[in-house]
């Protein structure tokens, strides 16, 4: 590739809870404006609107993030693979594997946005969207499948600087795009009335934006492996082999966890409007929990992936404690606040009384079991990042979705217990047993990752601490 540029993102050194810390803020506050976009359509509908163009939006949150699942589970896939060849300094694949990775973005981009555009009726009414909010759902959903190509565009991309340590430039520009898709939401649905087409037209410009910003980044990123030559987008096969290997396993577990949302929200469907919007409320409050497993279970899958790749056993187990003992502090904070604060956080979304009632119930039964979610959530991303993914994928599948769906199938059809704290009451079950089976599968894969590392009878290394002058380095 010619001379490089010395690469500075290295966390295989260093003071490993800063460094984490240093991941996680960045990618907390982008998964924020991530899902600031639907949150503000939400919000936006829900005050201007009102409550049927509430409900349309709310439906189609399930298919959206199926498909954002879909995206980031396959850009998993790039993480893993570049960061594993950014630890061992293996600047060609890396190069391969960042080009390799922005082709397939776009391919499948266009597929979907195709193959959703068509198919959108047909599914918004197989979930058993209310009639009253149908019109509204397809038409919000049919504008939104139109933006595929920049969505995935972007999520691959910042995939590939999250790879390489930088997570702040992905951050600056979800910044951007959610300024821009508040501005155009105000404009569009309370200047021009535009109503649930123009919340959907506002997010795929800002996904646009965000697509445009983070590809000049990868153009811009002279003399390092990853920096980005559109003439030079190809398909290199042991690149596209690694990238699938852990990123459709990472896909398909996502796309079992949307499906087994669908099920819940055609069962919340059943239960009216009323209870159609408050979940819809309740899950913009519990995606700060989402926002906050997910950026611990991304800092350590990269970290995982770096540590891996440069041999470094001890400092990868090290770093998982470190992680699991951070995320269960804030997720105690974040669950009491949550109980003490539910009225007033949901009356942000929807000040409709009947919505009220039924929202507080739904956040003061789910968010005391969020505790028993996070290791689920971090074991696997510490796995995946060494490059073992089936496994965790189908214990997920068989467990958060497989035994949700059944409970679902079984439980709540029976006459007595037809009821929406029936629907609640599958989360921590599920939750709680996928727990104790990942934990297995975590030492199990830990031991494997052992004898790869280190040869049958050497040795672990020790782990010096740093000294002053390596920690203000670090820094």
């Amino acid at each position: 590739m010619g001379l490089l540029r010395q690469p500075t993102s290295d966390i295989t050194k260093g003071v490993i809870w800063k460094q984490l810390l240093a991941f996680f803020f960045p990618l907390w506050f982008g998964t924020f404006f991530q899902q600031l976009y639907n949150t503000v359509d939400t919000l936006v509908v829900g005050r201007f609107v009102g409550k049927v163009a509430l409900a349309a939006v709310g439906s189609t949150s399930v298919i959206v993030n199926l498909t954002v699942g879909i995206f980031t589970g396959l850009a998993a896939g790039a993480v893993v693979a570049i960061a594993q060849h950014f630890g061992a300094r293996r600047w060609d694949e890396v190069h391969e594997c960042v080009h390799t990775a922005m082709l397939l973005s776009i391919l499948i981009g266009a597929f979907f946005m195709v193959t959703g555009f068509v198919l959108t009726p047909w599914t918004l009414r197989a979930m058993g969207t209310t009639e009253e909010a149908l019109p509204g759902a397809i038409l919000y959903l049919r504008v939104y499948f139109l933006g595929m190509v920049p969505n995935v565009i972007y999520n691959m991309g910042t995939g590939v600087l999250r790879a390489i340590g930088d997570f702040r430039r992905p951050l600056y520009f979800l910044m951007a795009a959610s300024l821009c898709n508040i501005v155009l939401d105000l404009l569009l649905v309370v200047v021009f009335h535009m109503g649930v087409a123009g919340v959907a037209i506002a997010t795929i410009c800002s996904q646009l934006l965000s697509a445009v910003l983070v590809v000049i980044s990868l153009m811009r990123s002279e003399m390092t492996p990853y920096q980005l030559f559109p003439k030079r987008l190809r398909i290199y096969a042991m690149p596209m082999r690694s990238i699938l290997m852990i990123g459709v396993p990472t896909a398909l577990q996502s796309v079992m966890y949307n499906a087994s949302n669908i099920v819940i929200q055609a069962s919340i469907n059943s239960f009216g409007t009323d209870a159609v919007a408050a979940w819809t409320a309740y899950g913009k409050m519990d995606i700060i929990f989402w926002m906050t497993i997910t950026a611990m279970a991304q800092s350590i899958t990269t970290f995982a992936g770096q540590n891996y790749g440069a041999g470094e056993y001890e400092r990868l187990k090290k770093g998982v404690r470190v992680s699991v003992a951070m995320t269960a502090c804030f997720t105690v904070l974040l669950s009491t606040a949550f109980f003490l604060l539910a009225r007033p956080l949901l009356a942000i979304f929807s000040p409709d009384p009947d919505v009220l009632e039924v929202g507080v119930e739904m956040v003061r039964f789910l968010a005391p079991c969020y505790i028993t979610y996070i290791l689920i959530e971090l074991l696997t991303g510490a796995i995946r990042g060494a490059g073992k993914s089936v496994a965790p994928m189908l214990i997920s599948v068989f467990g958060v979705c497989g035994l949700r769906l059944l409970w679902i199938a079984t439980i709540f059809q029976l006459p007595q217990f037809h009821t929406i704290q029936t629907i609640y009451w599958s989360y921590p079950i599920s939750w709680a047993i996928t727990f104790g089976v990942h934990v297995i599968c975590f030492l199990w894969a830990m031991k494997k990752v052992k004898r790869q590392l280190l040869p049958e009878g050497a040795p672990a290394p020790v782990e010096v601490p740093p000294t002053l002058e390596e920690e203000t380095v670090s820094e």
